[in-house]
């Protein structure tokens, strides 16, 4: 017989007590995160602990990301141990839990009081009601949806931290296993505090829509920083856009005071996607490259590479597909463990921000899913080299002037069928555009820069020229020149 509590001091953990042969082994198992329990006694008693938080990458200890986590404890004679009663909900500081049969189902610290639609209709009025002209020196980040603390925003923070300290910075995250800038305070959506931080903040800096309801105070600004320029098609120039979608994105667009692109290019696909009318447009780079420019690239690279486990001499690819409106999860066109095989190289899945939830880490030898890690421009420096296909990230990893290799075995469909592009990716391509993973293979073990030499810099002159590695400084200064934020 087993008993099962929650475990709330010093740290949040799932306690199991049982009597009988002591358990081998005991893991929590999820998509994106796992860890393996404490086993202690024996003879007739024993006791598990599994801690509720991790460290990732050599990172911060936080708790689990939200989710579901089956519970694994297996016995001596390999049978699993699973005569336990269910826990209920249980507020543990940092997060929320619950436990059912050998399924834990971990969320965000949200008081179940608001975490109802009739919870959140009432934060939403008491915000819509709130005095609209008493603001605090303070700036609300958020990148991604809250999945991350990462991009362009991030770069911002960081800027802003160190020209004007005395602004606070508040980070908008799903739950609390987002690691936030230092000095930075996280708030979980939903709460009340997020309610709270999000119309007294004086300005708002975003790279994807605002969701939720929005009401501007009186002197409050929202800079709309983007993802990436595009290659794919979006919003009102994306054909068979339905009535209420294009609404929906032009309500969207009148909420920013400013948009943030990274060449001119950009600059003029992302006005007439969103309808942004005369409305200032910042072309000033992408801070969040301004790391793959800077002198302290290979800094930057050696301590990323320790962080993931790689050494300093082993060959690096980077595989980042875009995402794709037929499916939830990473695509799955590559066999990941035979192209590490086969080009002797460690490989980085990193899958488009909107699979980071529905989806779940690849697993293999020399494979290292880097989906959840923090920030796609720390992986780019750790890379030697990019696969991609028709995501947004060749525009940024350019910067960087290493090789490129597009991975493209649907190409007909995406561009026919699903998004379309804004150019012919396969004649302005600056590396081998290939349909099949033996020629990706081939490509990449050929290394051979030399045809691609030109089509590279033309690229470069056309989407990097403002990547100097002083983006982020220009940005801030434009917002203090603006007043949006004070010092």
């Amino acid at each position: 017989m087993t008993q099962a509590r929650f475990q709330t001091h010093p740290t949040p953990a799932l306690v199991l007590r049982g009597t009988g042969p002591r358990p081998v082994r005991a893991e929590l198992i999820g998509a994106r995160a796992r860890v393996s329990g404490t086993i202690t006694g024996g003879g007739k008693t024993w006791r598990i602990v599994l801690p509720l938080h991790a460290s990732r990458w050599r990172g911060p200890v936080l708790p689990l990301p939200s989710g579901q986590y089956g519970l694994t404890v297996e016995g001596a004679s390999g049978s699993d141990v699973a005569d336990w009663d269910p826990l209920p909900v249980t507020m543990l500081g940092t997060l929320r839990a619950t436990l059912e049969g050998t399924q834990l189902q971990i969320g965000p610290p949200l008081d179940p009081a608001y975490d109802s639609w009739e919870g959140q209709a009432a934060l939403e009025r008491r915000y819509a009601t709130r005095p609209s002209d008493v603001l605090e020196n303070a700036v609300f980040f958020e990148s991604f949806y809250g999945r991350n603390a990462s991009d362009n925003p991030a770069a911002i923070d960081r800027e802003i931290a160190r020209r004007a300290p005395g602004v606070v910075r508040y980070w908008s995250v799903v739950d609390l296993s987002v690691a936030v800038p230092d000095g930075a305070v996280a708030i979980v959506e939903g709460t009340p505090d997020w309610w709270r931080a999000r119309g007294a903040a004086r300005l708002l800096v975003i790279n994807d829509w605002l969701r939720r309801r929005f009401e501007r105070g009186s002197g409050q600004h929202v800079i709309q920083t983007w993802h990436g320029t595009p290659l794919k098609r979006l919003a009102l120039q994306r054909s068979g856009f339905a009535p209420r979608r294009m609404f929906a994105v032009l309500r969207e667009s009148r909420r920013w005071d400013v948009l943030l692109a990274q060449n001119p290019y950009g600059a003029r696909i992302l006005r007439r996607a969103y309808a942004f009318g005369r409305k200032p447009v910042w072309v000033e780079g992408y801070p969040r490259n301004d790391v793959l420019a800077a002198d302290h690239a290979a800094d930057g690279r050696s301590k990323v590479r320790a962080a993931l486990g790689i050494g300093a001499d082993e060959r690096v690819l980077l595989y980042a597909p875009t995402w794709r409106d037929d499916r939830e999860q990473i695509v799955e066109f590559l066999e990941l463990e035979a192209l590490a095989a086969e080009t002797g190289s460690v490989v980085l899945v990193r899958g488009h921000s909107r699979t980071l939830i529905p989806g779940r880490d690849a697993a293999g030898s020399r494979v290292i899913d880097v989906t959840a890690f923090g920030d796609t421009a720390q992986l780019m420096l750790a890379a030697d080299a990019l696969i991609t296909d028709y995501s947004s990230v060749m525009f940024d990893f350019s910067v960087t002037g290493k090789p490129m290799y597009f991975f493209v075995p649907d190409m007909e469909h995406f561009r026919g069928e699903l998004r379309g592009f804004y150019f012919d990716l396969a004649a302005r391509a600056p590396g081998p555009v290939v349909r099949t993973q033996r020629e990706l293979t081939e490509a990449i073990l050929a290394e051979d820069a030399a045809p691609y030499a030109q089509k590279y810099a033309q690229w470069r002159e056309r989407f990097n020229a403002r990547e100097d590695g002083h983006a982020a400084e220009r940005v801030v200064s434009r917002i203090l020149d603006q007043g949006f934020i004070g010092r």
